[in-house]
């Protein structure tokens, strides 16, 4: 298998980059490379098939332990017959990705490029299953708690999955669709087979991993919007018993208030209003009835 030159270059500028590659390159192409790490929507990772060269870009998914936010390592890489050029990129502050361990291989074997671009592909794939295991233990962890975590806690950590979960979805697709071209041979230049059959099946191996990390991704969507629902169940049960107090509070004080507006009225002729023991009387009664509303409440199990 022939060998080729791997230039990784680091901040390049269009003249290095263009005399890494040995040939002029697409407008497209150099922009962003020379651009710095920048992912909301784009750029979108892609396979392009040029005249005499293939563009790629992949983007290595990553969470931070401590802050749980999610992060991307980028890959851009130009690929020739004889040739690799990579510029590695990240957000400020956080490490480039690690390409020694496959530099050392595809050298060692003397690997050519699409095989060198397989590589990659796959590590881009054992990210994002890696990114879908390290989701299920969050979403694991929030329901475990969501009965003890307070009310503003769950809410939060369900919008930021939630959040996650849309932005790896904008960037598992189209990375799946970039290796599927690969596949379906559609992105080799003109008179120069980078990618041959073994490389296709080779890439059809790393394509079902982005498959099983999709369906990890709808399935841990589905769970996230079951631990929502079940959140939000909560929260209206939680609603309903303080308005069985509320109701058990008022109802309990309607008696007395009854009983003492009436014999409060001072009305002539009232049987009671004369009576020797007419003060007691009327605290019996507020007692007496008190209690039976509590037992019948506490029978109902509202309190």
């Amino acid at each position: 298998m022939a060998g080729c030159d791997w230039h990784d270059l680091e901040h390049p500028d269009r003249e290095s980059l263009e005399r890494a590659v040995g040939i002029p390159l697409h407008d497209r192409a150099v922009g962003i490379m020379l651009q710095a790490a920048v992912h909301d929507d784009e750029p979108r990772p892609t396979f392009e098939a040029h005249i005499d060269y293939v563009f790629g870009l992949l983007l290595l998914p990553r969470v931070d332990p401590e802050t749980h936010e999610l992060w991307y390592q980028e890959i851009d890489l130009i690929l020739r017959r004889h040739t690799v050029v990579t510029v590695r990129k990240s957000p400020e502050g956080r490490p480039l990705f690690d390409t020694d361990g496959i530099r050392s291989v595809s050298m060692k074997a003397e690997e050519a490029p699409g095989m060198i671009a397989y590589r990659l592909v796959d590590e881009v794939a054992e990210a994002f299953l890696d990114l879908v295991d390290t989701l299920d233990d969050h979403i694991d962890e929030l329901e475990d708690h969501v009965e003890d975590w307070p009310s503003d806690r769950v809410r939060s950590r369900l919008s930021d999955l939630r959040h996650k979960l849309l932005h790896v979805r904008q960037t598992l697709a189209p990375t799946r669709d970039a290796v599927r071209r690969v596949i379906d041979n559609r992105i080799d230049t003109e008179g120069e087979e980078l990618f041959s059959r073994d490389l296709e099946l080779r890439f059809g191996d790393a394509f079902d991993k982005l498959l099983r990390a999709s369906e990890g991704l709808d399935l841990a969507r589905d769970l996230v919007a079951g631990v929502r629902d079940y959140h939000q169940a909560k929260v209206a049960n939680d609603q309903n018993e303080v308005m069985k107090r509320l109701t058990v509070v008022a109802s309990v004080l309607l008696l007395p208030t009854f009983i003492v507006g009436l014999y409060g009225q001072n009305v002539h002729g009232s049987p009671e209003l004369h009576w020797r023991f007419g003060y007691a009387w009327s605290w019996g009664l507020i007692i007496v009835t008190t209690v039976l509303q509590l037992a019948y409440y506490r029978r109902k199990r509202w309190i």
